[in-house]
């Protein structure tokens, strides 16, 4: 019986194509539109489509615009079928077009609404919903404006946007208890289903996240964690209502917004497989490089599909992590550029370094010696602004030891961190001096 059927089929096809060239346009317009039913019946959906366009253009020619603009509406139905809400969306800006020219004021202002919403419900399938929005806001304007506003069509957009903006989801049981109310075709009303179903679940799922320590420095790495649960999903996704089934979910995207002194070191593989019914855990590596006064991660944009088809995206909130700079620490040193003889004098170099990352302010240094150790030239004292992170300071004093023997040379360090803290140290250098 199939086989018959699509040979009937391509029998029309054929008889609209040789009636198209023997000019008889109208016959040919309506074969093409007979033929595109016969193929929806067989679920050919893409050769449905082209022969409902080839039919909505036959009438273009004739000037019966409200026959083509009929026969594009049927040939979005075709690619809504098929899951192809790309080309809908497309095939509904082009009917958009063709609407001005309808004779009716009344027609006019009903397609419109009609066909932008349509287009508006493609996008926020595709995960663009705010572009569907703008686009509705653009044809709004051709449209008598108390009628835009009364449409249950624009209501129905209205209560979806609102949904979303109070985390509500009153609102999608109020469009589900009045789901006949908005006059849609049976491939229009399952893309509507789509949109309830994802916006449902957009309302609620959770999200936590987790960092491993409370407080970092900011040359250590933070361990985030973010917890997706979906265990309250299970019920919206067995409703009966959506009439679909679940066969992926998946994250294909993670788009993370850090504060300009965190970058993203690790985040997981996509595209992630979740579990539905169970909270999953992900695990992100977040590298600091400075501090700032305020240190953000988040929000997290999500880009998740169902089943490969429906796309959407969600945002998790807003952690502010406690970031410190590292502590400065400084290394002394000293090195005898001469053997240090007795009654002889030699240079001893001295070395201040700062092998941290934190910055060392307000340096002060005294160096202690010995009696035994005459200086002869140099100074003991310096005071300096700021030592930065891998900087350093040399000089020389000249000493000449008086006595043989074991000295011990002090270097008194204090200085500022850059959260403030003062800090004090002693280092303390043997020095051996022969005869």
């Amino acid at each position: 019986m199939g086989k018959d059927q699509r040979l009937a089929v391509e029998k029309q096809i054929l008889k609209a194509e040789q009636l198209y060239k023997a000019k008889q346009f109208k016959k040919a317009g309506k074969t093409y539109h007979f033929a595109g039913n016969l193929l929806l019946k067989l679920n050919e959906y893409e050769k449905a489509k082209v022969c409902f366009i080839n039919g909505a253009k036959i009438f273009m020619e004739l000037g019966r615009f409200d026959t083509s603009v009929e026969l594009f509406r049927q040939s979005g139905e075709a690619c809504l079928r098929a899951n192809n809400f790309i080309e809908a969306n497309l095939i509904y800006k082009e009917a958009l077009n063709l609407i001005p020219k309808l004779k009716s004021e009344g027609d006019r202002n009903s397609n419109h609404v009609i066909f932008s919403v349509l287009s508006y419900m493609c996008s926020y399938i595709k995960g663009t919903p705010n572009e569907g929005l703008e686009f509705l806001k653009r044809i709004s304007k051709k449209v008598d404006k108390e009628f835009f506003k009364e449409h249950q069509l624009i209501k129905l957009v209205s209560e979806i946007t609102l949904a979303l903006r109070d985390n509500e989801s009153k609102y999608v049981k109020k469009i589900k208890d009045n789901i006949g109310d908005y006059k849609l075709r049976e491939a229009e009303l399952k893309l509507l289903k789509y949109i309830l179903l994802i916006t449902h679940i957009k309302l609620r799922i959770t999200t936590t996240f987790e960092l491993d320590k409370e407080t970092y420095t900011t040359n250590e790495i933070l361990n985030l964690g973010l917890n997706f649960d979906t265990k309250s999903l299970v019920e919206i996704i067995n409703d009966s209502f959506y009439q679909f089934e679940l066969n992926q979910f998946n994250i294909t995207k993670f788009l993370i917004n850090l504060s300009d002194n965190l970058t993203t070191n690790n985040k997981p593989i996509v595209p992630l497989s979740l579990d539905i019914g169970k909270e999953n855990h992900l695990q992100f590596k977040i590298k600091p490089h400075f501090q700032v006064d305020n240190s953000s991660i988040g929000p997290m944009v999500l880009t998740c599909e169902l089943n490969n088809d429906l796309i959407f995206h969600y945002e998790t909130q807003l952690i502010i992590p406690t970031l410190v700079s590292p502590p400065a620490t400084l290394t002394a040193s000293i090195r005898n550029l001469r053997p240090p003889l007795i009654d002889k004098t030699f240079p001893l170099e001295i070395t201040i370094e700062n092998q941290s990352q934190g910055e060392a302010l307000d340096l002060k240094l005294n160096i202690e010696f010995p009696e035994q150790l005459k200086i002869m030239r140099g100074t003991t004292n310096k005071q300096i602004y700021s030592l930065r992170s891998n900087e350093d300071i040399k000089w020389e004093i000249n000493l000449k030891p008086l006595e043989a023997g074991d000295y011990v040379i002090k270097i008194l360090l204090k200085f500022v961190d850059p959260d403030q803290n003062e800090i004090e140290e002693i280092k303390e250098f043997p020095i051996s001096i022969k005869l």
